[in-house]
């Protein structure tokens, strides 16, 4: 039978969801359950608010683009411990594993906890060509 655990400063609205036996996870949640009004995210490239990409450094492109992230949630009403679900699109594994520390304090500074459901995804090329790295995002923001 599948479990939720709850979140330490997570909205109740929302929860991680952890079967019965299983290991927290490191970095991401299992699955989440939440109710509320629904925010979805494009995938946020990590150019500034004049489309100019900032630098061509993955863990830059990566901090840019999950500010851009944040900001677009803002409009919409929402917060990073709203969100449910994230995608990561990476032109390289290798790059992103290799700034998983810089990659990790810049999502602790702007998102938070890893209370949400990530998959990352390597891809051969995203519609920017400068974009190393595109995040896209769903939140819940409860009723």
């Amino acid at each position: 039978m599948n479990t939720a655990t709850a979140i330490a400063g997570a909205p109740a609205a929302k929860r991680a969801l952890l079967p019965e036996g299983w290991p927290r996870p490191k970095g991401y949640a299992n699955g989440v359950a939440a109710s509320g009004r629904q925010v979805y995210v494009a995938g946020m490239v990590g150019w500034d608010a004049s489309g100019v990409f900032v630098s061509d450094d993955f863990a830059a492109q990566a901090r840019v683009a999950l500010q851009n992230v944040v900001a677009v949630l803002r409009s919409g009403g929402a917060e990073p411990k709203h969100i449910a679900r994230m995608t990561w699109y990476v032109t390289s594994k290798r790059e992103y594993l290799a700034a998983g520390a810089e990659i990790g304090k810049a999502f602790r500074e702007l998102i938070g906890v890893y209370d949400m459901a990530m998959t990352a995804v390597e891809v051969t090329a995203l519609m920017e060509d400068r974009a190393k790295v595109e995040i896209e995002v769903t939140a819940v923001v409860p009723a």
